[in-house]
């Protein structure tokens, strides 16, 4: 009788002899496979690095220009350099850095609450250090939520000192520059020209997002 055992019988033999991998075989392919998937997850989720575009300068320059406006104020009070405080009048030489501007300069429906803090050390201090922190932040491009929230505030408080503006009936100087703060912050302006990427990556502004 004839039957189609032949061809069967010879691929199981063949099977039989096929060298079987061992063990020690088993775990190398495993391993290799086990590289092989990770160095294409490393290379899938590499990030890609950030272009800076001209854009990005501008906002910086912007960034610098504006803190060295706070910082300026802060020296001229501070020392008297003479271009809008006299020496005689500088806060090393006694002066208040507050009772010119809030005790004489103010006008509108905040005049007397303004004219109430004149000359207390309390607020010379707390408006000096506004303008250091406030000037050296946007300097350095670092602490960009933190400066732009005080300093937004700073000009605001100055806003409403002298109601109503002089040059329009609505808005002055002071509010273009608070919008200007918000827009350097929301752009991440310090880390061009600056040293916001070295400051976001340390631990304690990683914990907390607004130390950025």
């Amino acid at each position: 009788m004839i039957t189609n055992e032949g061809p069967l019988a010879g691929a199981m033999f063949t099977a039989m002899l096929k060298p079987r991998p061992t063990a020690s075989q088993d775990h190398l392919e495993k391993e290799h496979n086990m590289t092989a998937t990770f160095n294409t997850d490393k290379t899938q989720a590499a990030p890609v690095a950030e272009r800076t575009t001209p854009l990005d300068y501008v906002l910086g320059v912007t960034r610098i220009a504006l803190g060295f406006t706070f910082l300026w104020a802060f020296l001229d009070k501070t020392f008297g350099l003479g271009h809008e405080t006299a020496s005689a009048d500088s806060w090393v030489n006694g002066g208040s850095p507050t009772s010119g501007f809030l005790g004489h300069a103010t006008k509108g429906p905040f005049a007397d609450f303004y004219q109430g803090m004149a000359g207390h050390a309390w607020a010379d201090w707390l408006f000096m250090l506004g303008l250091l922190g406030i000037g050296t932040a946007l300097i350095l491009g670092v602490a960009m939520r933190l400066a732009a929230a005080a300093g937004a505030l700073l000009l605001v408080m100055m806003f409403t000192a002298v109601l109503p503006p002089e040059n329009n009936p609505v808005i002055d100087d002071h509010i273009i520059y608070a919008l200007v703060l918000g827009v350097l912050a929301l752009a991440h302006a310090g880390r061009t020209i600056g040293f916001g990427k070295f400051w976001e990556r340390q631990p304690i502004v990683e914990r907390s997002p607004f130390l950025k």
